[in-house]
């Protein structure tokens, strides 16, 4: 029996491909992905566009060893629901691989991700450099800073994903992660992120009330971005259209 592995997109319940909605049709078991991102709909919305009953899988059911939707792949079919594009996050990699070893034939649908869709905020996406995320509790971590400064070196751009907590209804926002970086900084002092430093605070990127802002660390702070999903942009070295494509933003 096959194992979907399929994109919701970015946005809400119509943003799936016909291919995916098809392969949902299909399935006995339908599982919906619900640590690493999440859309601008709820899994209500979900189930009444689908027709399909659709069970929450957290972090501790996707990565148990004794895998509960790898087992109901094995004699049924099984859809994995995940916003975005559906192989972006390891955690999901990792997934597909263990069914591959278990034999389960495995099938991906892709879609729409935000490692594509920042495309839209001016910024050229074969620029950016090494992707990091900045987690909920932050207090040691020094590696998203150490990411943005080898990214710096190279004159490239860095995407920082913010972490969540559904369960908890906690999201890490915009100001959150420029607070960290400031905090970072003073601790590092390498002078890579200032409150000068220009930055791209993006809020619900591919719905219809997303909101891109291009200013300083400073400013940024003082924007409200509203609901999630947030992420930061720090740009490298820009060529003049990603400035003028960046300063549309702010009109």
């Amino acid at each position: 029996m096959p194992l979907y592995f399929i994109g919701l997109g970015l946005n809400n319940e119509k943003d799936i491909t016909i291919n995916g909605l098809e392969a949902i049709k299909k399935c006995d078991v339908v599982y919906l992905e619900n640590y690493t991102s999440i859309l601008n709909c709820t899994k209500e919305d979900l189930e009444k566009f689908y027709g399909k009953k659709i069970n929450l899988a957290r972090r501790n059911l996707v990565e148990s060893d004794e895998n509960e939707i790898i087992e109901n792949a094995k004699a049924k079919n099984v859809a994995f629901l995940v916003a975005g594009d559906p192989l972006v996050a390891t955690t999901h990699i990792d997934l597909f691989l263990r069914a591959k070893k278990e034999g389960i034939k495995c099938s991906i649908i892709h879609n729409a991700s935000i490692i594509s869709a920042v495309g839209v905020t001016g910024l050229q996406v074969y620029k950016f450099g090494k992707t990091t995320s900045i987690p909920l509790e932050n207090e040691d971590v020094e590696t998203p800073y150490d990411v943005l400064e080898g990214n710096l070196s190279l004159g490239l751009h860095t995407l920082f994903l913010l972490d969540l907590n559904p369960d908890e209804n906690k999201f890490l926002t915009i100001n959150d992660a420029i607070r960290y970086l400031l905090k970072m900084e003073i601790k590092k002092n390498k002078k890579i992120f200032t409150e000068k430093t220009l930055c791209v605070g993006c809020a619900r990127l591919g719905s219809k009330n997303q909101i891109i802002k291009y200013m300083a660390a400073k400013e940024l702070l003082k924007f409200s971005f509203g609901k999630p999903m947030h992420c930061l942009i720090v740009p490298g070295k820009l060529h003049f259209m990603e400035e003028e494509g960046l300063i549309l933003h702010n009109q």
